[in-house]
């Protein structure tokens, strides 16, 4: 099975040794229009990709810890633009013979640059006392020959420093996070005045190179895509419409698990985009594969093989086909391929290397390099209603992991009309658009209640609502009292079988959107 990567161009390389910041590094360089990928520390390109410069991330690591990431930089260092953040500033000292070892006191915060070296390239413009966010148990206490110190605070005294001849600096703040004031300088000034990229990386250079290279490597063969009425496959799809036409054949499956009336509603605005699209109800399929199933993994993995096997028999009925189109982001990348390992991922993803050999159709993800805010502005570029764009991320498995539990038709329905009822307040209410995502969770859980003069006992739902930019990190949304109350009566109330309503109030992380 082959597999067509979009976008082999000239790039920042940013290397994760494991930290919650690095897809922060990887966003604000993207804010330059300036192309970058993130890959572990165990797994790192050669010189040869097109790499203009390298960021190395923080890490929750100590480089003194025995089993500390520990790769090597010869290849880099010396020969093209190095900046070490955090972990990756101490890495630098530490394999070139300086001293790092645990502060008395977690630097943790909060800070300012008391001194600062303006005519090093990477504090061009830095402000005396700018404010930065530290956030690490280990200092720098003594820098190798060739280091030179850039930058202190009161507490750090090696806050930042310039390996002298070799275009390499480390800081030992984070630039990337909000509370680093003049972060983005720093980033800006490495990112483009230190490696020269040319910030050329646009929605609309995106665009054209993506339909370009999609029109040369496919040619005249039939695609098949697997439209799921998100932004995400609706995006991939009017893409490869513009590069192909015809040969595009969209299929929408109904697995059973989607929002109320959504099969119809999403085929109609499909129609509207001049897609050749196939509506295919195969909800008794997917009932059935779900049958006695509670494990959240077990549940995904019946969806996604039921899906596959609609979607094979589809596809068989186009002849012809040679390529299968997904709508992977970078986000699905990154949680498949952790720093750790495989093995580390948070939950599978349907859409990433979840094909089985017998289709024998090359792959093709014409978005695979962008986050979720990213795939939008794409969007925008083409012109595509806000009404596809602005919709919430909805799970590939749907309503049958916001059912805790086993999945059944009753339960299908009934959180559908919770769901309905919530979705079309927000709308109502004008809140729909400062939400990131929303949804509703049916709940294993039944609790006592009294509707009338009768005792109830009967399910709870929960409500979840939150802000994001690209979902890899989120916050709860604080919606008002008075629609949470409202909601909730009206769901009591026309739900039969609901006494119950609570609201989710966690982030993530620790916690994830979804609750399985």
């Amino acid at each position: 099975m082959g597999c067509l990567v979009l976008h082999m161009q000239k790039m920042i390389l940013i290397i994760d040794f494991g930290s919650q910041y690095t897809q922060l590094i990887a966003r604000r360089v993207r804010e330059l229009n300036v192309y970058c990928e993130i890959h572990p520390f165990n797994n790192i390109p050669s010189i040869e990709n097109e790499i203009l410069g390298v960021i190395l991330s923080g890490s929750p690591f100590s480089v003194n810890d025995t089993n500390s990431p520990n790769p090597d930089l010869s290849n880099y260092l010396g020969k093209i633009p190095l900046l070490g953040v955090c972990y990756g500033a101490q890495y630098l000292v530490h394999s070139n013979g300086g001293l790092v070892m645990a502060s008395k006191t977690r630097e943790y915060g909060r800070a300012n640059l008391n001194t600062i070296d303006n005519s090093c390239d990477l504090m061009n413009g830095i402000s005396k006392d700018s404010q930065v966010w530290m956030s690490h148990g280990d200092t720098i206490k003594e820098l190798p020959d060739d280091f030179q110190k850039i930058c202190s605070t009161s507490d750090v005294e090696n806050a930042g420093f310039e390996i002298l001849g070799k275009s390499a600096f480390g800081i030992q703040f984070h630039p990337e996070v909000y509370h680093s004031l003049e972060g983005q300088t720093i980033l800006k000034n490495f990112v483009v005045g230190v490696c020269n990229c040319d910030q050329s990386w646009t929605p609309d250079s995106f665009v054209d190179s993506t339909v370009n290279e999609l029109k040369r490597t496919i040619g005249n063969e039939k695609v098949i895509l697997g439209l799921s009425g998100g932004v995400d496959s609706s995006v991939a799809a009017i893409l490869l419409h513009k590069a192909i036409g015809s040969q595009l054949n969209c299929i929408f499956v109904d697995n059973g698990l989607l929002r109320k009336d959504e099969f119809d509603e999403v085929l109609d605005s499909y129609k509207d985009l001049g897609l050749n699209v196939k509506g295919v109800d195969a909800k008794d399929k997917f009932y059935d594969a779900l049958a006695g199933l509670t494990d959240p993994e077990e549940k995904r993995k019946a969806i996604g093989h039921v899906f596959i096997e609609v979607f094979d028999e589809e596809s068989n009925k186009v002849e012809g086909a040679k390529w299968l189109a997904q709508g992977t982001i970078y986000p699905d990348i990154i949680e498949s391929i952790s720093v750790k390992g495989p093995s580390a991922t948070i939950k599978s993803h349907h859409n990433v290397g979840g094909l089985p050999d017998y289709m024998k159709l090359k792959v093709v993800e014409p978005l695979r390099s962008l986050f979720k805010d990213e795939v939008r502005r794409v969007g925008n570029s083409l012109n595509m209603p806000d009404t596809i764009l602005g919709r919430h991320p909805f799970p590939g498995p749907g309503l049958g992991i916001r059912i805790l539990g086993e999945v059944t038709a009753e339960k299908v329905q009934i959180l559908q009309e919770v769901d309905y009822i919530f979705i079309q307040g927000l709308k109502d209410n004008g809140l729909y658009d400062k939400v990131w995502q929303a949804g509703s969770i049916l709940l294993p859980v039944q609790s006592v209640g009294v509707m009338g003069d009768e005792r109830t006992y009967e399910n709870a739902v929960a409500l979840r609502a939150v802000t994001s930019t690209d979902g890899m990190t989120a916050d709860w949304c604080h919606l008002p009292y008075g629609f949470l109350a409202k909601t909730s009566n009206d769901i009591i109330n026309k739900v039969k079988g609901i006494n119950r309503v609570t609201y989710d109030i966690s982030s993530k992380p620790p916690a994830t959107i979804e609750w399985e």
